[in-house]
């Protein structure tokens, strides 16, 4: 009996320590739970939120760039980026396996990129809403859209070193996409949400959005099919002549509008990767040259304006000049020649340029240069843009002066040459070159950008007294016949200059130009073209004069310019002994 009551004390015993273990666990538990529930609730609530919640970068839509007419050059479209959260994927190699046969891409580099403990990673950029819908419907936990847009360029190479490009991260990296990135960009708006367990937003829980705020519409000066013909005529006479590049410049004088602005080689900004970078920039206002013959037009100009010369002054110009320590020639060997001053346009003598400008002097002379833009910009504001270079004139040597005189000594870009014919064209009015027309804010507020400036150069006298000197250049009498319009008066001046390579620092080929306005007694258009290194041809009569020609009659059929029906008149070209 003894015993039985030992064993039912030794039971009790055990049942008490049993119990009293199971109250101090529960009692932890109970402590514990209320440490997490009354006095650390809020906190890990707040914290679990905070890892269900993600923010996301809502992207402004970039502006469009458009034409004069309003045709798109550069367009944003809806596209979306797959990204993935690695935690929630439990057999990267077979999620991997699926996403390949939509993508086009390797599975074992999928895989890869879905495997890990990262909460977000891209899979694939900018897809087009049709590629993710295919992979919606697939199902695969931890694949999540993010809505995202794509630069597109509908029309390829049209206006390309104008319009420019962007990078993988939709920020302008070249031409005006780069120029006008704020404009463009807009401001980006932002989205918050709490994710659920397959990695998309909780319906039920809260959802914060900021919108976004577009980017401006750029609409430019510049008329697609104006440029394509330039793009056309530019590309096909460098491969014909094999030059180094070549560019067209096409100008409303009156208001200096750029209508065209195209360059050979150039590339594809859908495909940027596909081409060189020096393919990408715009020659017409990066690439400095010097002019050459064409800036005889300023140096008859400048000595007409001072009153000192007219069409049929008489320059007796014998085979050679010296001055200074320097012999200068024409590019053709001669005797003495007895021409006009516009006999020397038409047969663009250096030593008849030389001998004109020295009626003024170079104190004047340098003035005049300065007034038509030499060595100052553009007024484009475009990226990469050169001034080109005049040398001050306190530091001409006695050889300065009469190299300037026939263009060389000093360089410029294709669109200041373009303007000294447009500033003739205009009546002696310099305009300042415009590209950007107009700014549309998404508001629908329009803006002006450009401070439109004019300088009166010359007297609207001498401007038509030049232009009826450079109709004799496009005559058969001149060194452009090559540029003659059936119907219509042509006006313009050819260029072979020199050209100054600067990889090796030395001249090693020409840039053969040519340029030109129409109809020339109410001058509507002007169009400038140039070669660089051409090895087929040589002379800018040669082979820009008919770049020009095919460039100006599509130009004048877009804008519907009619012939005036008036007659050039036959101006002389030489005088006594030589007439």
């Amino acid at each position: 009996m003894r015993n039985e009551w030992i064993r039912l004390s030794d039971s009790r015993k055990r049942t008490s320590f049993l119990l009293a273990g199971i109250i101090a666990v529960l009692s932890i538990y109970a402590v514990r739970l209320i440490q997490l529930q009354v006095f650390q609730g809020s906190a890990l609530s707040a914290q679990a939120t905070h890892e269900r919640q993600r923010t996301i970068e809502l992207p402004a839509i970039r502006g469009s760039i458009v034409d004069a007419n309003n045709q798109p050059l550069a367009v944003t479209v809806d596209a979306v980026n797959v990204t993935a959260d690695q935690t929630l994927i439990t057999n990267p190699q077979a999620e991997a396996q699926q996403l390949a046969g939509v993508l086009g891409a390797d599975p074992a580099a999928l895989a890869t990129r879905l495997t890990g403990r990262r909460r977000f990673i891209y899979v694939a950029k900018a897809l087009t809403p049709q590629t993710w819908s295919q992979i919606a419907t697939l199902n695969l936990p931890g694949i999540v859209k993010e809505s995202t847009t794509k630069r597109v360029y509908p029309n390829g190479d049209l206006a390309a070193n104008v319009v420019g490009f962007v990078g993988s991260d939709g920020k302008g990296l070249g031409g005006l996409e780069y120029g006008l990135q704020p404009l463009l960009a807009g401001t980006n708006g932002t989205q918050t949400f709490q994710r659920g367990p397959g990695g998309g937003a909780i319906p039920t829980a809260p959802n914060t959005k900021v919108a976004a705020i577009p980017g401006s519409t750029v609409k430019l000066t510049i008329n697609s099919d104006i440029q394509y013909a330039a793009q056309q005529a530019i590309a096909a006479e460098v491969a014909t002549t094999k030059a180094t590049s070549g560019t067209v410049v096409v100008m409303d004088p009156t208001t200096g509008k750029v209508l065209a602005l195209a360059t050979a080689p150039t590339f594809d900004p859908n495909n940027v990767g596909a081409s060189s970078a020096g393919d990408r920039g715009n020659r017409a206002l990066s690439d400095v040259y010097e002019p050459g013959s064409t800036a005889k037009t300023m140096t008859a100009a400048a000595v007409i304006n001072q009153g000192l010369a007219n069409p049929y002054t008489p320059i007796t110009i014998p085979g050679t000049l010296k001055r200074g320590n320097k012999v200068f020639h024409d590019d053709v060997a001669h005797g003495t020649w007895h021409l006009t001053l516009t006999g020397m346009m038409a047969k663009s003598s250096n030593l008849g340029a030389i001998l004109t400008s020295e009626r003024i002097g170079p104190r004047i002379f340098d003035s005049y240069l300065q007034k038509f833009g030499m060595g100052q910009p553009t007024g484009l504001n475009f990226p990469g843009e050169s001034t080109g270079k005049l040398p001050s004139l306190n530091s001409w040597s006695s050889t300065t002066f009469p190299t300037l005189a026939f263009g060389q000594g000093m360089n410029v870009n294709t669109v200041q040459a373009a303007s000294v014919y447009a500033t003739i064209a205009n009546n002696g009015t310099r305009i300042t070159p415009t590209l950007v027309d107009q700014i549309v804010a998404p508001d629908g507020t329009i803006t002006h950008p450009n401070t439109v400036t004019s300088t009166q150069v010359v007297t609207p006298k001498t401007a038509k007294t030049v232009r009826l000197m450079l109709e004799t250049v496009v005559s058969n009498r001149g060194t452009a016949p090559l540029a003659q319009i059936p119907g219509y008066r042509v006006a313009g001046k050819t260029g072979t200059a020199q050209y100054a390579d600067p990889k090796c620092g030395c001249y090693r080929g020409v840039v053969a130009s040519f340029i030109g306005m129409a109809p020339a007694d109410a001058p509507r258009l002007v169009v400038a073209v140039t070669l660089v290194k051409p090895r087929n041809g040589h002379f800018g009569g040669q082979v820009a004069a008919p770049v020009f020609k095919q460039v100006m009659i599509s130009a004048l059929q877009t804008l519907h310019i009619p012939p005036t029906g008036t007659t050039a008149p036959q101006l002389p070209t030489t005088f006594g002994a030589g007439g």
